[in-house]
This record gives structure tokens, C-alpha cells and sequence, in this order.
């Protein structure tokens, strides 16, 4: 039965009176789609893959010599390469904290009966939907020493948020967990929405605190999805660009990101480019599988 089902068709639709069965409408889907994929996203990596062994430089005609792993090693030994890395660490740890309290902590007002609910939390969604190119050139006015918003609200006069190395991190930072909070916040509600109401209401008659009953109920049962936003901003700003690149041109800013397409558009060193840009892959790959098993653990519970 099930065999007539996927091969055939109503004999009076317009495919079956072409011949076509089900599993060849299927297949006439699924297969420009697989090739738009192998073409687009598996063949260019696999191709940086091949250059990443090479000393090839694309602003040049000579032919690509094979090195072996000669730029991989010459990158992990490299400091001025560490010293990126533990900045876009701190701009991770940062930023990615930050969007979980803003993102957690907006949810959890959100999260009960108020007065034009579904308006607020759509214009709260606004800033994740803008360009990258757009959010950066915004907040570079925001920041602005002699007319940006930022300072006169806080009263610090001409204070340079951009031009100060040691605080032009945290205003890109600020930057990402504005436009990138209500994420987060999205999951949490999606979260919170999904707990139980009789966990509160047994709560409730056992005289639990607000504490308590947040520690034992809510965070547990949010805490799964919470870590689904976490993994996925933790990969988005471990390969943060435009707003870092954008917002200021600081050392203290340039993110491991900065650092690629420095080595690969102005050095034009392609092949230890392709290197590094596998190095990063694999960062993310192990610190993202290092998040899905506590997520496990999470799940567990």
C-alpha cells in the first residue's frame, strides 16, 4: 500500500498525466537543491581546504607550491595570532553574557499578562532584523564624542568610547547585545511559555518564594532552549566582522575575524589565509560540541 501511495498519482492531476510519479517530483525537488549546496557551501571548502596547504597568494601568478602543514604551524606558533584569538574570547564572554541576561531578564518580564504585549514584543525584535552595515554606522553616531546620544544621557561629557583602547571592545560589545538580545529573548519566551502552569500553582500552595520557585522550576525547564540561543550566539560572535570592522579600527578590537580577511584581501597570503580560516573552524567545532554535550547533560535532568 505504501508502495502505491509513493509511486503513484491521482490519475487526474496535471503530473499524472505527464507520467511523473511521486518519487520523481520528489527528486526533481530535492536535487537542484543538493546541488546548489555541494556547488555553493562543500566545493569552496573543499577547495580552501586544498589551498591551505600551499603558499599560493591569489595577487600573484605564480604557481601554488605545496607546503604540507607549514602554514598551520606557522600560525599556532605565531603570538600576534593568540593575541586575536584571546580577544575575540573576550568579546565572546562578553558579549554572549550579555545577551543572555538582557535577552533572559526581557523574557521574564514579557512572560505574563501586560497591556499590548504582542506590540512590545515585536518592536523589541527590531533590531535583530537590521543590516549588520546599518546597526554599525547607528551606534558609531551613538558613540560619538562631540553629538552621540550615548554620552549626554550619562553625563561623561566628550568620553571616547571608539578611540579608547581599553573600552572600544565593550562598546562593540554593547553594540552586539543590543541588536542581538531579543534572540535570545524569543527562545526564553518560546521557553518559558512551554513550562507548566501547575508547577507554579503547586509552588504556590507549598508557600514557595520567588527564588526558590525561579531556581527549581523556571531556569531548569528553560534551561535547554536557553542553551540552544547560547550555542548559536557563541558561533555567530566567535565569527563577528562587520560590526568590530565597522565600529572601530582599534588593535584592541581586531577580532580573529579582522585578522583573517586582513591576511587574505590586504597581505594577500590566500593559503595561510585558508589555514587560518580552518584553525577557526575548528574552534567553533569543538567549543560548539562542548556546548551540545552539556545541553545532553541538561536535557538529562
Amino acid at each position: 500500500m505504501a508502495t502505491v501511495v509513493m509511486t503513484s498519482l491521482d490519475t487526474k492531476t496535471r503530473a499524472a498525466s505527464r507520467g511523473m510519479s511521486d518519487i520523481r517530483i520528489r527528486n526533481l525537488f530535492i536535487i537542484p537543491t543538493i546541488v546548489f549546496l555541494i556547488v555553493f557551501n562543500i566545493f569552496p571548502l573543499i577547495y580552501s581546504l586544498g589551498y591551505s596547504f600551499t603558499d599560493f597568494r591569489a595577487s600573484s601568478n605564480a604557481p601554488a607550491n605545496f607546503v604540507g602543514l607549514q602554514n598551520y604551524r606557522d600560525l599556532l606558533n605565531d603570538s600576534f595570532i593568540w593575541s586575536n584569538f584571546a580577544i575575540t574570547a573576550k568579546y565572546v564572554i562578553v558579549s554572549v553574557t550579555g545577551q543572555v541576561i538582557v535577552g533572559f531578564g526581557t523574557a521574564m518580564l514579557l512572560n505574563r499578562d501586560i497591556p499590548l504585549k504582542g506590540l512590545l514584543t515585536t518592536l523589541l525584535l527590531l533590531p535583530m532584523m537590521l543590516s549588520m552595515a546599518v546597526v554599525g554606522l547607528f551606534w558609531k553616531l551613538l558613540y560619538d564624542p562631540s553629538f552621540g546620544i550615548i554620552n549626554y544621557a550619562l553625563g561623561l561629557g566628550s568620553f571616547e568610547w571608539l578611540s579608547n583602547p581599553d573600552m572600544a571592545l565593550y562598546a562593540v560589545a554593547i553594540t552586539d547585545i543590543w541588536m542581538w538580545s531579543p534572540f535570545v529573548m524569543l527562545l526564553s519566551l518560546a521557553g518559558l511559555s512551554a513550562v507548566p502552569k501547575h508547577l507554579y500553582e503547586a509552588a504556590a500552595i507549598d508557600r514557595a518564594g520567588p527564588l526558590y520557585t525561579f531556581f527549581r522550576i523556571t531556569l531548569p525547564l528553560v534551561a535547554p532552549i536557553l542553551m540552544i540561543a547560547i550555542i548559536f550566539r557563541t558561533m555567530e560572535a566567535f565569527k563577528t566582522f562587520d560590526l568590530a570592522y565597522i565600529l572601530t579600527s582599534q588593535p584592541t578590537t581586531e577580532v580573529i575575524s579582522i585578522r583573517l580577511y586582513k591576511m587574505a584581501f590586504q597581505e594577500w597570503q590566500t593559503g595561510r589565509s585558508c589555514a587560518l580560516a580552518y584553525i577557526v573552524l575548528i574552534m567553533v567545532l569543538a567549543i560548539t560540541n562542548i556546548y551540545v554535550k552539556y545541553l545532553n547533560k541538561v536535557k538529562e535532568r
